[in-house]
């Protein structure tokens, strides 16, 4: 029976395996370092247990028992309908991984990359299968936040794009499909000019570091959960997003035009900035943290599933 093969057992490849198994799919996981199967199972059996007491997978253990490890790497893509790369954030490393893909994959079998923002054209373009290939570019954990980027390689298959597509459909993600590649894709485009933005704010002094969040915890991301930024204007005007454009486009355009120079984050900057966050959240609590997110994130997916019947 054919399955899907998670490469790489860290975070994101834990997170794509619950994707998988809880749409029902048949899951083989493989690390190059010893043990880390064994761990992801462990950590994934977890995550399950949470998502039951959710409600956002019916049959826990169930799902769990459709995920199982690979010896090796030639046995986890052996009779794969997908393959799902989740290794380290590094074009040589990437080139090496798919290098060795390459050499046992399968005749059928699709390549996905977890890359956030390395186009798969830098780690791909010498291997045979390369035309199976493209990003597939989750939001951590995809389990809770379905957006899935897909980034073909001048030389990926249009069919290829068409049956990921169609995977993450019917595994109840949400692809987003680009015409081509662009360094940092759509999703880290869209948060690196927010993020640029509000270090230069805190730089500036115009606000604290709290409070620049909160315009969007209380502000702007209560309309980011459920509109995206065309709507979310095309609603803003009497006369949709024609009539926002010309009410305020031109102040936009000034605004860009007043940060005509981006800097890099200095040391100083980054050392105020996590000298604000830590007396907000200490260093230690930083993981208990992550719990308490992935459990709002629960209970929005609960309340988007149950406002979509």
């Amino acid at each position: 029976m054919s399955h899907i093969a998670i490469i790489g057992c860290g975070l994101v490849g834990r997170a794509w395996a619950i994707v998988f198994a809880r749409a029902g799919r048949e899951v083989v996981l493989w690390d190059a370092a010893a043990g880390e199967g064994e761990a992801a199972i462990a950590r994934i059996e977890r995550n399950f247990a949470d998502l039951a007491a959710a409600g956002l997978v019916a049959q826990p253990a169930e799902a769990l028992r459709r995920i199982r490890i690979a010896p090796d790497l030639a046995t986890a893509l052996a009779g794969a309908a997908y393959a799902q790369e989740s290794v380290f954030e590094e074009v040589e490393t990437k080139r090496q991984i798919f290098r060795a893909i390459d050499a046992c994959i399968g005749p059928e079998t699709a390549v996905g990359s977890s890359s956030s923002g390395i186009p798969a054209s830098a780690f791909t373009e010498e291997i045979a299968c390369r035309a199976r290939c493209l990003i597939a570019h989750p939001v951590n954990p995809p389990y809770l936040i379905p957006v899935v980027e897909l980034v073909p390689a001048p030389w990926t298959d249009r069919a290829t794009v068409q049956r990921v597509r169609a995977l993450m459909e019917s595994v109840g993600q949400a692809p987003v499909e680009l015409t081509r590649e662009i360094e940092g894709f759509i999703i880290n485009r869209l948060q690196g000019v927010l993020l640029m933005e509000a270090w230069r704010l805190a730089e500036e002094g115009y606000a604290s570091v709290a409070d620049i969040d909160r315009t969007v915890t209380d502000g702007l991301g209560l309309r980011w959960s459920f509109l995206g930024p065309f709507e979310t204007i095309d609603l803003n005007a009497p006369g949709g997003v024609a009539d926002y454009a010309r009410r305020l486009g031109a102040l936009y355009c000034r605004i860009a035009a007043s940060r005509d120079v981006h800097q890099p984050w200095g040391s100083e900057l980054i050392a105020e900035v996590e000298r604000q966050r830590r007396a907000i959240l200490p260093q230690s609590q930083l993981a208990e943290r992550g719990e308490w997110r992935d459990r709002r994130l629960m209970a929005l997916a609960v309340h988007k599933r149950d406002a979509e019947r």
